[in-house]
């Protein structure tokens, strides 16, 4: 099942869908694609015109695969400029996700800064790719393309905090697609915590809580096209890494911000 036939299935009602093993993270779903579909059954309450600006997602418990899960979306507020809804993803009868998001219009402000510049890495054919390996790899990691361009990669007992590269959904159908909150929410999630490489040996890590605010409007481009990413490790100790992270289109316009608290067994 591709990742749009997923984001379909969650905009028809009732909004359940079945996460089959091809999208899975270990023993749970893939959390960006559990965000993703929140996000849309949010974007079905919210008024129209109002574009995504923030959401907060907390990961209760492990989404499982092959089991129903259902998203009940509800507007907590609709303001003059401002739509305040909230979320909650559902399995076996036990909250497994929870998300608050803010949706507002544009208003007139005297206010302009522009955005923090891309990191100048070298171009993706030059970086190395994250390689997808059956039963080694997270099985989600085959729909989405991850190319290394700072930093180290998982458990190589690296010390930098800065981590990042090129990112893009492989093949999957969605060639003549364009870029939609959904799709980047999936490749930001893509990446492991930037805590990882720390780590000598492979040990589960998980997302706490994640943050995302979106820059708006979001540029028209397509699905299968590189963005850019950089994750820098804030603070880590007791378990507990702290993560910062941007992502830039091509041509260097800033697209999210987003924050993650992950947890670290190792």
């Amino acid at each position: 099942m591709t990742f749009t036939e997923m984001l379909q299935a969650v905009r028809a009602a009732p909004r359940s869908v079945v996460i089959p093993t091809s999208w899975a993270q270990g023993r749970a779903s893939f959390g960006g694609l559990v965000a993703a579909a929140a996000y849309e059954a949010m974007r079905a309450v919210t008024q129209e015109g109002r574009p995504v600006r923030s959401l907060a997602i907390t990961f209760v418990g492990p989404v499982e695969v092959e089991v129903p899960v259902s998203f009940e979306a509800e507007a907590l507020r609709e303001g003059r400029s401002v739509s305040q809804v909230f979320c909650r993803a559902v399995q076996n009868g036990q909250v497994v996700a929870l998300v608050q998001g803010s949706f507002g219009e544009s208003r007139s402000s005297s206010v302009e800064v522009e955005n923090l510049p891309p990191p100048g890495f070298r171009e993706p054919e030059h970086c190395q790719e994250l390689p997808f390996i059956r039963k080694l790899m997270p099985a989600f990691t085959q729909h989405i393309a991850m190319r290394w361009a700072r930093g180290h990669m998982p458990f190589s007992s690296s010390r930098e905090v800065e981590m990042g590269g090129w990112m893009r959904f492989r093949g999957d159908g969605v060639a003549d697609a364009s870029l939609e909150v959904s799709h980047l929410l999936a490749l930001i999630d893509a990446w492991p915590p930037a805590t990882l490489p720390h780590l000598k040996s492979p040990a589960p890590s998980s997302s706490l809580t994640w943050t995302v605010e979106f820059i708006q409007p979001q540029p028209q481009m397509p699905v299968d096209g590189w963005c850019q990413y950089r994750a820098t490790i804030e603070h880590a100790r007791d378990g507990y890494g702290h993560i910062a992270a941007h992502c830039w289109a091509p041509d260097g316009r800033l697209l999210a911000i987003s924050r993650q608290t992950a947890t670290i067994f190792g």
